[in-house]
């Protein structure tokens, strides 16, 4: 557990220091991060801990927000922040967007690569997913002929970009049917082993679906594909900040990932990984002064951008370090077992989400038996407050429920009565 002198000093606050803020500025948000380290970082086993990390979001009054897989919510400190953080550049701006944040914005590369647990130089500070798999799909050199696999659940965002780079030159883009409740990750391994053929050349697979939150095992998937020359590279926009993810051990040539779902950043800000032997495969989706930079920065030269957001992710991360991601990963798996056995109970709800903790984890689909899922999305929302996504692609007619750090088990029992009824 980190002290309260390291964490303040690590802080992105403190990297940054009275250079990046206005002394009015850096004290208030100083003293609100010391107050946070108080009520944070001490062990928290029971609801009351989770209660008061809760209260950290300020949401709509009379939502409960269970969808958190379309777009998270940032904590007030996050706001509060990403706000001074705008406001300084506001004051100056030529000399905190040319240069005067180079800095702080390395202490966020550096705060990202710490928590994935891989080199600073594997990773790159973008906009979103989409961009993400943009700047993969529009760098591979692949000819007529060759084969890109996806996986049936791929997000259109990871779908289309294939589509536009390479399919009209000709290269065929082959979808992997995954079983809706797989029995196990070999299986789902074993489909893409009998998928590749001498002409494939790429696997472009979710990481966790959007549909169903069905986990996909990356590493078994790349450490296959490596042995036959097959580059891997990842949609990690559900699975980044959900549970742990080592990028390195994950075995991936590249992975992308929003920061804005589980990490609780600032909306417009993603992660971009690439291990060192594939980076030379990559060709910038956007050139400006400074093009000729070898290092992995290059693909995100896009000289001017909303800077408060990127620095903004930084204080996120500082935000999820007091929690720890050990205890994240436990509270999401936590709340994902107290949902599931409360459905249990009840025959009336059909889960469309593979039970093991190795194929799901906080994204939950849940099917009410003899209602249309509109039916039941647009009841959640008028008479209860209770925000979802309802999923009506590859037969799941669910709502998916996205059970994220400021869920509540009071809230959990709020929505089951609510589906109940």
């Amino acid at each position: 557990m980190l002290n309260r002198r390291n964490w303040l000093r690590q802080s992105v606050l403190a990297t940054a220091g009275a250079a990046l803020l206005a002394p009015a500025g850096l004290e208030a948000l100083n003293d609100r991060q010391g107050k946070l380290y108080e009520r944070l970082a001490d062990p928290g086993s029971d609801e009351a801990y989770w209660e008061m990390v809760k209260s950290q979001f300020t949401f709509a009054p009379g939502l409960t927000y269970f969808n958190n897989g379309s777009l998270g919510a940032c904590p007030d400190h996050v706001t509060q922040a990403t706000n001074q953080f705008r406001k300084t550049l506001d004051g100056f701006p030529s000399k905190y967007m040319w240069g005067g944040w180079d800095d702080e914005k390395e202490a966020v590369r550096e705060k990202v690569a710490k928590t994935f647990a891989v080199s600073p130089e594997t990773i790159a500070l973008i906009h979103n997913t989409t961009e993400g798999m943009n700047l993969i799909a529009s760098s591979m050199e692949l000819s007529e002929g060759d084969e890109v696999l996806l996986s049936s659940h791929e997000h259109t965002s990871a779908r289309v970009p294939w589509k536009y780079w390479q399919e009209r030159k000709g290269v065929v883009l082959k979808d992997v049917e995954l079983p809706l409740l797989p029995e196990s990750r070999e299986e789902i391994v074993d489909l893409f082993r009998r998928a590749i053929t001498p002409k494939t050349k790429v696997i472009s697979i979710v990481h966790v679906t959007n549909t169903n939150g069905m986990r996909l095992p990356v590493r078994e998937i790349s450490d296959m594909a490596h042995e036959q020359g097959v580059l891997v590279a990842v949609d990690g926009a559900q699975s980044m900040g959900m549970f742990q993810i080592n990028l390195d051990e994950l075995g991936c040539d590249f992975f992308t990932s929003s920061s804005h779902k589980w990490l609780f950043s600032p909306k417009g800000m993603g992660i971009f990984y690439a291990r060192a032997e594939a980076q030379k495969l990559l060709k910038p989706l956007i050139v400006c002064r400074g093009w000729e930079d070898t290092s992995i920065r290059r693909l995100e030269n896009y000289n001017t951008r909303n800077l408060p957001e990127l620095l903004g992710l930084g204080a996120a991360l500082d935000f999820r370090a007091l929690i720890g991601q050990e205890r994240i990963e436990n509270r999401v798996f936590e709340l994902k077992h107290y949902f599931r056995e409360l459905l249990s109970k009840d025959d009336r709800f059909v889960l469309k989400t593979p039970a093991a903790d190795g194929l799901s984890a906080g994204i939950q689909t849940v099917e009410v038996r003899d209602k249309q899922v509109l039916e039941v999305k647009s009841s959640l929302t008028k008479d209860y407050g209770i925000d979802c996504r309802p999923m009506t692609s590859h037969d799941i007619n669910g709502v998916r429920i996205s059970l994220a750090i400021y869920c509540t088990k009071a809230d959990v029992d709020r929505l089951v009565r609510a589906l109940s009824s």
